[in-house]
């Protein structure tokens, strides 16, 4: 997949930190990451994920701004409200709803 911006971690914003040891794959990474979420109150709604280690991410959107990774730009302008970023980068997902 073919990312335009590669992500940094100043470009998330106020991101909640998660330190996971061990075997962690992509299925792992976003069962912890709802379940964080979901510690809000709110029922919070996945918008964009990131895999840092594969570079995958969804949604599939063209790029769209020259400051960040399109996925990203598409969350935030979406009300994306809650970052969750699982062992520096390695997975980060961005739900709404959730303040």
């Amino acid at each position: 997949m073919a990312e335009c911006i590669p992500l940094k971690r100043d470009m998330l914003k106020d991101p909640i930190h998660l330190r996971v040891a061990g075997e962690l794959d992509f299925a792992r990474a976003r069962t912890l990451a709802d379940r964080r979420a979901g510690e809000t109150g709110e029922e919070p709604m996945l918008l964009a994920w990131y895999n840092g280690g594969t570079g995958e991410f969804s949604p599939q959107v063209t790029c769209c701004t020259e400051d960040k990774p399109a996925w990203l730009t598409y969350a935030e302008s979406r009300g994306g409200d809650l970052v969750i970023d699982i062992n520096d980068e390695a997975y980060v997902f961005v739900y709404y709803g959730a303040g």
